[in-house]
């Protein structure tokens, strides 16, 4: 299939902008950002930028089939609650661009925590949900909107005083049992045929306005078969994640579910599991295979990402189409990386199979003078043979590539969405090149 047409709705939204980390420098696709005439970030990083109504505005959805039209969109990927279930109810009219999201069914259950909780009684742990406040014995108590996400407007009452302000205050309340353990959210992925892909757990240690602004890769035991227990019954496919958090006898409750991209799943897409990219191939039914690499990373975001990661290395292998240079244009984040690792005193070399004159297109794009080592593979030569240098680690696209390398050598390889762990990073100790 040639490059797919991608469309993020609404783009400007943490959701939305994850999307653009994972998918900017993918082959496979050609992003599309869209959403209101307002300020928003997305108008700042999406190329190419569309404006749209709210879903909320009378016309909205002849506006995105129009624009979906015109553009010739492949795929709708919805980067909001909200607008998660307004496109499911919608799908039929935007054909033939297809909506990224499970059944309408999945999405309106997800939207609403009561229907959640029902729906999941009986396969995992959810929390205690009082009728009335008259039914309330002890305190404190969580009071929480139905339909809200995350930890936004979530509120600790502590007495029947608070406990009426509070219901007065919140859009279709649950009063819930409190939970004043550790919260955690697992990031999802799943094949509709071949079950769960991948459960990884982070645990959220700041938030603001309910979006996790730190949170570091765990284990949690147990929370791959909270993963399959909740994908099965609630028929969940593509990227998806479920929060909990620990009750006050230490086992872990249910918070909320939601079949989209989360914000925060950056910091288990650096280490390999693109969650965008796959939900987009999951849907095609494409045959998958994850590569994850090991380690724990922490993700802490001050309006951009930055990590601390375990990957210690003194020799960078990079390959080049698609990887140094994508659909003609210079890959601006690899040559960051090239020029970090020459600042660093890491080698760079160039590993590549391209079919031309490998220096005439190095001096085209002005780069022939970057690398130690240009190594042009012939045909039936494996990268793994000229990976030589010691503590080496491979940047290449290609996942058979990376398998190969990974196979042999053991060693850690990205691909070009990886790369920011590379970059916005605090370095561990420099490796030694003796």
């Amino acid at each position: 299939m040639s490059r797919r047409k991608l469309l993020v709705f609404p783009a400007g939204t943490e959701i939305g902008l994850e999307i653009f980390e994972a998918l900017q420098h993918c082959k496979e696709v050609e992003l599309h950002g869209a959403g209101q005439d307002v300020p928003n970030h997305a108008r700042f990083v999406y190329p190419r930028y569309h404006l749209l109504p709210s879903v909320r505005e009378a016309g909205w959805v002849g506006a995105l089939a129009d624009l979906c039209a015109t553009l010739s969109i492949d795929y709708i990927f919805p980067a909001y609650d909200d607008v998660i279930v307004a496109l499911a109810e919608q799908a039929a009219h935007l054909l033939p661009a297809k909506v990224l999201c499970p059944s309408l069914k999945t999405c309106l259950v997800t939207r609403s925590k009561r229907s959640t909780y029902e729906a999941l009684a009986g396969d995992v742990r959810v929390p205690a949900v009082h009728r009335s406040a008259s039914d309330v014995a002890t305190y404190p108590v969580f009071v929480k909107p139905d339909r809200g996400q995350g930890s936004q407007g979530v509120r600790r009452v502590a007495n029947a005083a608070e406990l009426e302000a509070a219901l007065s205050e919140t859009v279709e309340p649950l009063i819930c049992e409190f939970l004043p353990g550790e919260e955690y959210t697992v990031d999802c992925f799943t094949d509709r045929e071949h079950g769960l892909l991948f459960s990884g757990a982070r645990i959220r240690e700041r938030t603001r306005n309910g979006i996790s602004v730190s949170t570091s890769t765990v284990e949690l035991p147990g929370a791959d078969r909270l993963a399959e227990r909740i994908g099965n019954r609630l028929g969940l496919h593509g990227a998806w994640f479920f929060q909990l958090k620990r009750a006050a006898d230490g086992e872990l409750a249910l918070l909320e579910v939601a079949p989209r991209v989360a914000g925060s799943m950056s910091a288990h897409r650096v280490q390999g599991v693109n969650f965008p990219l796959l939900t987009i191939f999951e849907h095609e039914r494409k045959p998958l295979k994850l590569l994850v690499n090991d380690g724990v990373v922490c993700l802490d975001r001050a309006l951009r990402n930055r990590y601390r990661h375990p990957y210690r290395y003194a020799a960078l292998y990079l390959d080049f189409d698609d990887t140094v240079v994508v659909a003609g244009r210079v890959n601006l984040t690899a040559i960051a990386l090239v020029h970090k690792c020459i600042e660093d005193g890491i080698k760079v070399v160039l590993l590549t199979r391209h079919a031309g004159d490998i220096s005439a297109t190095l001096a085209k794009h002005r780069i022939q003078t970057l690398f130690d080592e240009v190594v042009h593979l012939r045909a039936g030569e494996r990268k793994s043979d000229y990976i030589t240098l010691p503590a080496p680690i491979l940047v290449d696209d290609s996942f058979s590539e990376r398998m190969e390398v990974h196979k042999r050598l053991r060693i850690p390889t990205f691909d070009p969405s990886m790369i920011e762990v590379l970059l916005h990073s605090q370095p561990p100790d420099p490796v030694s090149q003796d």
